[in-house]
């Protein structure tokens, strides 16, 4: 369905080279957004962007390394240049270190956390200065249901997503007053390259909707991994003036995995 409002606005997707970002990427622009499309991934995002200029779709790409204070401030100045005034940001870019937490190494951690948690603080920080005076503008972020409950192996990604989960309702709240929105969406099991790498063959995609006592996992009780476009849809509505009253809100597409926490 065609929503005529994201026509022509200014979108900034990160993590747009793949997975959630891309599919995110793809749906503003074919709702006539014009998307600033970031990613570290410089020959995959040119492909990607001359895929979808190809069909009409208005994507500009921006190579850029999440982890860089200076690279994304600079990005947002250019793209502010180029595009236009940013209304819509989405933070969508994300890694997954696996290992148990005295397996981590130094890297593993603060890898995880630099681009999970400091490049949206560093990105949300540039975008909501244009923001502010213009008193508009929404941001979503994509987190994880990682961070609601604990997760063997995932403690530098559950953990890094909890304090991004915290920082985006701190955002939230102090940039009320001028009439700008965010929120979170929490994706849980989602077909992905990130999901499938922690697949070892098809029949892993069954083990993870049954659950695992042993791994402390319930099931997912709607019975199926999420496609990307379970978790653009609710991306695209918060982001939306139907959404205008919500703000500080996280929410969890899971398919009940975690029991509503």
């Amino acid at each position: 369905m065609q929503n005529q409002e994201f026509r022509g606005k200014v979108a900034i997707v990160t993590g747009a080279a793949q997975g959630i970002g891309a599919a995110i990427v793809k749906s503003l622009s074919e709702q006539g957004a014009v998307v600033a499309a970031l990613d570290i991934q410089q020959a995959k995002l040119a492909a990607l962007a001359l895929e979808y200029q190809a069909a009409g779709l208005q994507v500009q790409p921006y190579a850029v390394d999440m982890r860089s204070s200076s690279q994304l401030a600079a990005v947002v100045e250019q793209i502010e240049a180029e595009l236009g005034p940013i209304d819509y940001l989405v933070n969508a870019a994300g890694v997954l270190r696996m290992g148990s937490i005295c397996d981590l190494s130094d890297e593993d951690w603060e890898s995880t956390f630099a681009i999970n948690t400091h490049g949206p603080f560093y990105l949300a920080r540039a975008v909501a200065k244009r923001m502010i005076p213009r008193k508009r503008g929404a941001i979503v972020t994509v987190g994880s249901n990682a961070a609601e409950v604990p997760r063997l192996q995932m403690a530098a990604y559950a953990a890094s997503k909890a304090a991004l989960n915290h920082f985006s309702k701190c955002l939230a709240l102090e940039l009320a007053e001028y009439g700008i929105r965010c929120n979170i969406v929490s994706p849980g099991s989602t077909d992905t390259a990130m999901q499938r790498q922690l697949w070892q063959d098809d029949s892993d995609k069954q083990k993870v909707i049954a659950g695992s006592l042993a791994g402390y996992r319930t099931g997912i009780p709607l019975g199926r991994i999420a496609d990307v476009d379970d978790i653009v849809a609710p991306v695209l509505f918060l982001l939306s003036a139907a959404a205008r009253q919500i703000t500080m809100h996280n929410l969890c597409v899971d398919g009940g995995a975690t029991l509503g926490v």
